[in-house]
């Protein structure tokens, strides 16, 4: 776990751990990527960016304990690039024993650039480890999703938070696991309301986390913090959860493809043809800073849904619609 002194490898826990490797490797373009797109009228992709992916944290991030490949951001990276994502190598800024003030040090000491479009946040648990109080994380956790989201380029939809996991449930914590899981859920009730204040996907993984005892191969040698394999279900729950693989394998393309936004420009209302017949939909559209300006639950009547629009201002916008959970379809509009 990450402030604690015991377990393995001790002399290499205050390590500062700055993973940025930019080899450049070429990997194959695929259409509708959730992050880093750029697009046209009717929401058609212009072109496309390689995912560049910033992860913040601990030991967590870092991955104490396990191996390089191992590592949460290496796999996630790597199962991007196996659906065929072009993706740099992750920039981890991340050290075992970090709290939530020593990330933003490492943070502001470090050149770090501002349009990443993939940020993810996961710390706390050397706060409640060594004693600080959820409300005492309450601010600095906020003015860490706030730095994420400017190193994202201020756009919050590239942002994620990771719940803290419950070392509770580890043979490290077991003896103390019913305070260490009440400290746990406090903080992550902390990190939770702030991820929604802030409109940032929240991801869950401390459920996994307490399967630790119940499947040892779950947790590390080191009997403290995850093991690979752990790391693996993350992965798989991140990328469930971001819709990644919806937009950028084709899943959703029969349909994601056939839809089409009309007029463009728009003065008072756009309409959505070729939707599913009498389907529903989630309908957020977006400012120029990722701010959502308007969410819409909608539902097809026949195969189009009309959206009054008028009461936003004038500009550039970009929309999101989900059906089912799964981003169908992406694009940009002008509001006269």
């Amino acid at each position: 776990m990450t402030g604690c002194n015991a377990g393995s490898n001790k002399s290499g826990w205050m390590d500062v751990y700055v993973y940025e490797i930019m080899k450049r490797k070429f990997c194959a373009i695929v259409c509708g990527m959730l992050l880093g797109c750029t697009f046209v009228a009717e929401g058609q992709i212009e072109t496309m960016e390689k995912v560049r992916f910033l992860a913040l944290g601990d030991s967590y991030t870092i991955g104490q304990s396990v191996s390089v490949a191992e590592r949460w951001p290496v796999q996630l990276i790597d199962s991007l690039r196996a659906k065929g994502i072009a993706c740099y190598d992750p920039t981890i800024i991340a050290t075992t024993g970090w709290r939530t003030d020593n990330l933003m040090n490492a943070i502001e000491g470090t050149s770090l650039r501002k349009d990443y479009n993939l940020v993810s946040l996961l710390i706390g648990v050397n706060n409640q480890y060594q004693g600080k109080t959820a409300e005492s994380y309450s601010p600095e956790f906020y003015s860490l999703l706030e730095k994420a989201i400017e190193l994202a380029g201020g756009n919050r939809s590239h942002v994620f938070v990771v719940s803290i996991p419950d070392y509770g449930y580890t043979p490290f914590g077991k003896g103390n696991q019913p305070y260490i899981t009440a400290g746990i859920n406090a903080f992550n009730a902390v990190n939770k309301s702030i991820s929604d204040v802030k409109d940032v996907t929240y991801i869950d993984i401390t459920p996994i986390s307490r399967q630790g005892l119940e499947q040892p191969d779950l947790v590390a040698s080191d009997g403290l913090h995850p093991s690979g394999k752990m790391y693996t279900e993350w992965v798989k729950l991140i990328l469930d959860k971001l819709t990644v693989e919806h937009l950028v394998t084709g899943t959703d393309q029969h349909e994601g493809n056939s839809i089409t936004l009309f007029p463009n420009p728009v003065s008072s209302s756009i309409t959505l043809k070729n939707l599913s017949a009498a389907a529903k939909y989630s309908l957020t559209l977006r400012d120029t800073t990722g701010k959502p300006a308007m969410q819409r639950n909608i539902q097809s009547t026949g195969n189009a849904a009309e959206v009054d629009i008028q009461s936003l201002p004038q500009g550039v916008y970009f929309y999101e619609l989900s059906r089912n959970g799964a981003m169908v379809k992406k694009g940009k509009f002008v509001k006269h």
